[in-house]
């Protein structure tokens, strides 16, 4: 409880001691939203990756077509220079 009320803002404020029925109670409640905020965060970071290794596969096939690219043209000059 008075992690609770720390985190609300209030310093140095009197806590009463909880019931054991009401301290389990409040100890399941926080459990459970840090729960939430953990799978919440974990969806996150996973398409934060998924993302950056679609950004990085397209960048790869980008600087293959223009690894292609170049080479289609060094041949068509050395043919034009034949010609």
């Amino acid at each position: 409880m008075r992690t609770k009320m720390r985190l609300l803002g209030f310093r140095g404020a009197a806590v009463k001691p909880l019931n054991e029925e009401a301290a389990a109670e409040l100890g399941a409640e926080l459990l459970g939203e840090a729960l939430v905020f953990g799978v919440g965060g974990l969806c996150l970071y996973l398409e934060y990756l998924r993302q950056a290794g679609q950004s990085r596969r397209r960048e790869e096939h980008l600087e293959q077509t223009l690894s292609d690219l170049r080479q289609g043209l060094e041949r068509l000059q050395s043919d034009l220079e034949r010609l």
